[in-house]
């Protein structure tokens, strides 16, 4: 799998902060098989996090954009408003299970508004900012994402395998 990864701080994005999500979700990806195609820092602005998702997503060179950041309450906080006016078709289980994942950890879970989508053959994904939230977060979702995109280029293998059980 193709994988982008967009790093949304204010702070990072002017150097100010080392930005750690970005390359240990990075670490994880290349070391599971994938491939990191693009990783950005930029800062938490809704036009520039808008321009971004879709470029990387209309160039169809990732199977997935993974965001770190801007998920919370703060005011600067606009990742799922940005993700969201770029998606064409909702992904709510995505960002419910981790979520419901992450609140078996700390109730502070329950603070985030990330969102999680499709635009084109993309699936974009929004991550918690700290580093250790975003890698808990990816550890949830990371089995499912090979079917995902299985299912977004019609591989006609993508369901073979499944079980369906008959109700009687």
């Amino acid at each position: 799998m193709k994988f982008g990864i967009l790093t949304i701080s204010d702070r990072s994005a002017k150097g100010e902060l080392e930005d750690l999500s970005g390359p240990r979700l990075a670490e994880r990806i290349i070391r599971n098989g994938g491939e990191i195609v693009r990783q950005l820092i930029v800062p938490d602005d809704l036009v520039k996090i808008i321009a971004v998702l879709t470029e990387w997503a209309d160039s169809v060179q990732m199977d997935v954009i993974l965001t770190c950041g801007g998920t919370g309450f703060s005011p600067r906080d606009v990742t799922p408003e940005a993700t969201q006016a770029v998606i064409e078709k909702p992904a709510p289980g995505i960002a419910e299970a981790i979520r419901s994942e992450s609140l078996k950890i700390t109730p502070h879970a329950m603070l985030s508004r990330a969102t999680a989508g499709i635009r084109k053959r993309t699936i974009i994904i929004n991550l918690p900012g700290n580093p250790k939230g975003a890698l808990e977060g990816f550890e949830v979702i990371y089995s499912a994402l090979p079917h995902a995109v299985q299912l977004l280029h019609e591989d006609e293998n993508a369901e073979k395998g499944h079980k369906f059980s008959t109700f009687v």
